[in-house]
Order: C-alpha cells, then sequence, then structure tokens
C-alpha cells in the first residue's frame, strides 16, 4: 500500500512539474493545481494516518502513538487545500485578464513564430 502512495504522489508531481513547464497558461494553472495535491497526499502520508483512533487522548499518563491519531496533519492539510483554492481563483483571474488583454493564451503573449508586437 505504502508504494502504491508512494507512486500516486510521484505521478502527480512528476504531472505537475511537466504541465508547469509548458507554455500556456492554462497548463501551469492545471500543473499548480496537480503540485498543491501532490503536497496535501505528502503530508497526509507523513502524519501516519490512524483510522478510528480520536485525535487527542486525555488520561495522566503520556498516551502511546498507537493510541491516538495525530491532528496536525489533517489541520495543514485543510489549510492547505483553503489556500490552494484561492490560490488557483487567483491565477485563474490572472489568466482570464492577461487572455482578454492580449489575445493570446501564451505564457509570454505571443504565439511562436508569430512577429514582436510593437507597443504604443
Amino acid at each position: 500500500m505504502e508504494l502504491l502512495v508512494a507512486l500516486g504522489i510521484g505521478l502527480l508531481a512528476a504531472a505537475g512539474i511537466y504541465l508547469t513547464l509548458r507554455a500556456r497558461t492554462f497548463d501551469v494553472v492545471l500543473g499548480l493545481t496537480l503540485l498543491s495535491y501532490a503536497v496535501n497526499l505528502f503530508i497526509f502520508t507523513m502524519g501516519r494516518l490512524t483510522i478510528g483512533k480520536p485525535p487527542i487522548t486525555g488520561g495522566a499518563l503520556a498516551p502511546t502513538l498507537a493510541n491516538h491519531a495525530d491532528p496536525l496533519p489533517q489541520a495543514l492539510v485543510l489549510t492547505a487545500i483553503v489556500i490552494g483554492f484561492g490560490m488557483t481563483a487567483i491565477l485563474l483571474a490572472l489568466a482570464l485578464a492577461n487572455r482578454h488583454e492580449s489575445g493570446s493564451d501564451h505564457v509570454d503573449a505571443r504565439e511562436p513564430g508569430a512577429p514582436p508586437r510593437k507597443t504604443p
């Protein structure tokens, strides 16, 4: 199971890096979103998730690691999801503004092979 999760994280990260290096703005936005998903899964797996255990246990003695689930990775991923959603919304707004301003979906606002635009 660990190998499957590691391959999933690696595949998401590789696809995210590939799409981030593309020349179209939509591909860059999609690549950054896939990278954020990969990082969220990585944080979850590093948090040693347990099933059916309470997040916080009380008692006079220090609880052992098998008796509780660590709530910190869950809180970090929840925060990262909200921040990632906001970042994606801002990037999409910037991409749409760039598309409207330049008339191109290319990252540097001109199509390959096109002559350079003259600025007024």
